[in-house]
């Protein structure tokens, strides 16, 4: 069953999907440093992720310092919630740099 789905890649690259597995977002040569779930919260204007990628584990945040994202998305705050109930939460719209192609 689909699910909407995201990764980030070695090279930076946040990509999003409705896929049944992670890997599916993977192209050739792709390394993925983690993944887990997206939803929009459209009302305060967010891409909320959360949870990790089975595969993937949690996004590995601290391996970017430019986090490129596709620029549909260009507006929107980007805030990481861990399924680990100790860590806090990540605005990665704030902690990395953010390159919409």
């Amino acid at each position: 069953m689909a699910l909407p789905k995201f990764i980030i890649t070695m090279q930076g690259y946040l990509r999003l999907g409705m896929v049944n597995l992670h890997k599916d977002l993977l192209l050739p040569n792709d390394q993925c440093i983690g993944g887990g779930y997206y939803q929009f919260d459209f009302v305060s204007n967010r891409l909320l992720l959360d949870g990790e990628s089975y595969d993937f584990g949690r996004p590995k945040w601290h391996l970017l310092e430019t986090l490129k994202v596709p620029s549909v998305y260009q507006g929107l705050r980007i805030i990481y919630k861990s399924s680990d109930p100790f860590l806090e939460d990540t605005n990665v719209s704030e902690d990395l740099k953010i390159e919409y192609y």
